[in-house]
């Protein structure tokens, strides 16, 4: 049996599968206040009558992450960066005024100017001062090497203790300096949050004799043990889309290329699958107006959902970008889409007669009846989410996923499904894949399709090389490891095979070993590098992935023809 729960902006969504079929569902609120209660509310429904000891795997996809950043309570964190020459850090946009240290490595991981050690301990004074007790240490380049930042960790214990520091490398040792630091500022502001959620959740599931493995879904579509993801917290943001995307995987016809339009109760968000393979954003996710190095999908969240106000002024009707409350029929404030789909027959929500008085004050503002309100407020909506999907297909041409695919399939690509997630979809999705003009497919158990991909999505994992021959130096993006290597004559298929043999041991490391043969090199670069009339050495990159995918165990039991 498996177990997968999602917990959404406005209702938490719960699967239980046993022998690839989903054999009972659970739908609740979600009480941003109280995730905790909302997980585990929805799992005693779901494994209420249920033998426990048969369940084999649950995973969890969370707000919660999000929630600590949209509503401002992650801890406080400075950032002390170490720039080198030639950047200006107010140009990054990061989190409030970042301190800067002297010091610089150049891009080969050499060092070009010491670390001003009178400047760190200053820093650290200035900090504790502030009383501030937590600190983020990024250097350019120190990925390649990680010696200025840990001078730097080691003088901060010294000189104040009671900070805690963490270092850009440890967090990612892929390039792009401003992105690695707002990606350690984020980790290091929810890690305390997330690590006693996590706690909580294992304690409160072993509490109801699950002793089942327990899993967190990743912004990137792939599952990672829950004990092994509390070092990196902010991978597990946004992972309610990601959760859309999978279920569509799992459920939609293999291989197609479809539109995921998961239309929730506060936003829709819209996604892409190209040819079976989810879209990955190149630029990583954008979390708080930063860009960072968390591996997300290519996602577009809409502020339009079955509870979005609708609104008339001056004869204008709007729909969104707010949420007020649950639909009228359900007690809420406002008119919302639910009502105007329940007015029109195409849903059965709460109280049809509070949906009705709801579409008659829209029509009475419009100068119309309750009816032709109601056909106006989906009309808005259709066209909103039509419009948003057209806007994205301009957007993600420009991502080099989107474009190596055109190059290689030699077509420029338009999707064959719009396929439909989420409680309002069957009514809203098959109008807009009219528009589109493609197919339609509304899931089956498309209002817990979220809590179905989340339950059959396999680990992933992404692993970065670079090797310096002429130094004899390694390095790993991912988790800013590195080392000595030899043979300056070191070839492709050599590099290669050492990530290959550094992905096992990861994964092993975290867990998720049984998974690494399905690992693929998704990309590998040689650069020789001459001095005179002699190559001194090699500078070598290889990338390779476990993407994506789902377990084998689902064999595609209950998908759409």
């Amino acid at each position: 049996m498996l177990i997968g729960i999602d917990v959404g902006g406005t209702t938490t969504d719960a699967a239980l599968i046993d022998g690839g079929q989903v054999v009972k569902t659970a739908i609740g609120p979600t009480d941003h206040q109280d995730i905790l209660g909302c997980l585990l509310r929805a799992l005693d429904k779901l494994t209420s009558g249920i033998d426990c000891r048969k369940i084999e795997r649950v995973v969890l996809s969370t707000t919660l992450i999000t929630n600590l950043i949209a509503e401002g309570k992650q801890d406080p964190v400075s950032l002390v960066l170490i720039p080198g020459p030639g950047t200006n850090p107010d140009d990054y946009h990061l989190p409030g005024q970042p301190i800067v240290l002297g010091g610089a490595i150049d891009y080969r991981g050499r060092e070009i100017q010491s670390l001003d050690q009178s400047q760190v301990r200053a820093a650290a004074a200035r900090i504790a001062g502030q009383g501030i007790k937590k600190a983020a240490i990024v250097g350019k380049f120190c990925q390649r090497n990680p010696a200025h930042e840990l001078q730097a960790e080691s003088a901060f214990r010294d000189a104040a203790p009671q900070v805690e520091v963490e270092v850009g490398h440890r967090v990612s040792g892929m390039l792009n300096f401003p992105r690695r630091a707002a990606t350690t500022v984020l980790t290091l502001a929810t890690r305390d949050q997330y690590r006693e959620f996590a706690h909580a959740v294992v304690q409160a599931i072993r509490n109801r004799n699950i002793d089942a493995p327990i899993y967190i879904l990743k912004a990137d579509g792939g599952t990672l043990p829950l004990d092994r993801s509390e070092d990196r917290p902010v991978e597990t943001i946004f992972s309610g889309p990601a959760a859309s995307v999978m279920g569509v995987m799992a459920l939609a016809p293999a291989g197609q290329t479809s539109v995921v339009v998961d239309i929730g109760g506060t936003t829709t968000d819209l996604a892409l699958i190209l040819s079976g393979q989810p879209l990955l954003s190149s630029k990583g996710a954008r979390v708080d107006g930063m860009l960072t190095h968390i591996r997300a999908f290519a996602v577009k969240s809409l502020g339009l959902g079955g509870d979005s106000a609708v609104r008339v002024a001056k004869g204008h009707l709007t729909v969104g970008p707010d949420r007020q409350g649950p639909a009228r029929a359900l007690g809420g404030p406002l008119p919302t889409p639910t009502d105007a789909l329940s007015v029109l027959g195409m849903a059965q929500v709460g109280d049809a007669a509070l949906a009705m008085k709801a579409m008659q004050e829209v029509g009475s503002s419009l100068g119309c009846s309750a009816l032709e309100a109601s056909q106006k407020v989906v009309e808005t909506s259709v066209e909103k989410i039509v419009r948003e999907v057209e806007q994205m297909f301009l957007e993600w041409e420009q991502e080099p996923a989107y474009r190596i695919w055109e190059i290689l399939q030699k077509e420029r690509v338009r999707p064959q499904n719009v396929v439909g997630v989420g409680g309002a979809s069957p009514a809203l999705v098959p109008m807009v894949a009219e528009r589109l003009k493609a197919r339609s497919i509304v899931l089956k158990h498309a209002a817990v399709a979220n809590a179905i991909g989340a339950a059959v999505a396999r680990p992933t994992m992404t692993l970065s090389l670079h090797i310096d021959t002429e130094r004899g130096v390694y390095s790993v993006a991912e988790d800013g490891s590195s080392g000595e290597v030899s043979g300056r004559n070191l070839n492709l298929q050599g590099a290669e095979d050492m990530a290959r043999r550094l992905l096992m041991e990861r994964a092993r490391s975290l867990g998720i070993g049984e998974h690494a043969d399905e690992a693929e090199v998704t990309n590998s670069e040689i650069f020789n590098m001459v001095r005179g009339w002699s190559t001194v050495g090699r500078l070598l990159d290889v990338r390779m992935e476990i993407p994506a995918g789902i377990l084998p165990s689902w064999g595609g039991a209950g998908r759409e023809n």
